[in-house]
């Protein structure tokens, strides 16, 4: 067979192939389309989040947000799918009413609602007040006091006795874990540098703040700054200058019992006694022995004559035309 034969054989052989290959691949991608135009359509949902960082009192604006995908049946209460039901009407606009991160998903409870003002009111849960009290660098735990921080609050007084006319200093914990609304004019939780302000905003109720006005007219508040995951409340009472002397004794070493060391000491304290007294009986024994006679030969000093001492130099004075001066000439011995 000749070459060129074999050739072409191989040829048509290659051709076939690839013709089988490309009519199978064709006919698979049509099924695929044709299953998935069958099939029902699943919608995709999104979810409304924050593609710049936005502040307390920011407008929330078109190119602050941007939606990613959210296939989750579970979603954010209070959050949304579309920007345009973030955005609404140009003329009714919304404003954070707290810090939004990038990629946090933005929320009803975050801002306000069309057409409000991002003021502190808004900020406030329902039945609550917000006061505000006069702090110094001191008094407000040297500015590391920031909003939504829990703190509370110690009332320092001084109270007259009537009776011996006695004044009397009392320190009591007036409020205790009341929440941080603003420092100051600031209310961005997120604005974590320490900084000294003059006053500070609280959310408390109509009682507290009934306590804080009373306070702060007849005593002196200053804050001590809680630990974040701190909730409890103590039990307190008020604290005195006498309370300031001496030191607290632990319960271990209160109800600690002896262990036999102070026997020993007494002991040891006896026996030195013992021979202290043993040692003074001999010293005394030995006073009372009769003393033997000695002949005492006193022989008189003689006194010799104090001689006037001889100086060793002579002044002599010298007259120049205007002063006289005196040189000091020393003597040959």
């Amino acid at each position: 067979m000749r070459s060129s034969t074999v050739l072409s054989l191989s040829i048509a052989i290659l051709l076939a192939g690839a013709a089988v290959f490309g009519t199978r691949t064709y006919l698979a991608d049509q099924q695929a389309r044709l299953a998935a135009a069958s099939a029902p359509k699943v919608e995709e949902k999104t979810l409304v989040v924050a593609a710049k960082p936005m502040r307390f009192g920011d407008r929330v604006l078109p190119e602050n947000l941007k939606t990613i995908p959210w296939s989750s049946l579970e979603r954010p209460d209070g959050s949304f799918e579309t920007l345009e039901a973030v955005l609404g009407d140009e003329t009714k606009p919304r404003y954070a009413m707290e810090a939004i991160d990038p990629g946090e998903p933005v929320l009803t409870s975050k801002i306000t609602g069309a057409g409000e003002r991002a003021t502190l009111s808004a900020a406030l849960d329902q039945r609550m007040k917000a006061i505000s009290i006069r702090v110094n660098d001191v008094l407000g735990v040297a500015g590391f006091v920031r909003p939504s921080d829990r703190v509370d609050v110690l009332l320092t007084r001084v109270v007259r006795n009537q009776q011996n006319n006695n004044e009397q200093t009392f320190v009591d914990v007036l409020l205790q874990g009341v929440k941080v609304l603003a420092v100051d004019q600031t209310a961005d939780e997120r604005k974590d540098e320490p900084s000294v302000v003059k006053t500070v905003t609280f959310e408390v109720t109509t009682d507290e703040a009934q306590r804080l006005t009373l306070g702060a007219s007849i005593g002196t508040l200053s804050l001590a700054l809680r630990n974040i995951a701190s909730s409890d409340v103590e039990q307190t009472r008020p604290i005195t200058v006498a309370d300031l002397g001496g030191g607290l004794v632990s319960n271990e070493l209160a109800t600690k019992t002896d262990d036999g060391r102070f026997d020993t000491i007494e002991k040891l304290v006896q026996k030195v006694g013992d021979e202290l007294g043993s040692r003074i009986d001999s010293v005394e024994g030995k006073m009372k022995q009769p003393v033997k006679e000695k002949q005492l030969q006193i022989v008189e000093r003689k006194v010799e004559p104090d001689l006037p001492i001889q100086p060793k130099w002579a002044t002599v004075g010298v007259w120049n035309t205007t002063k006289r001066e005196e040189v000091r000439v020393g003597l040959i011995q």
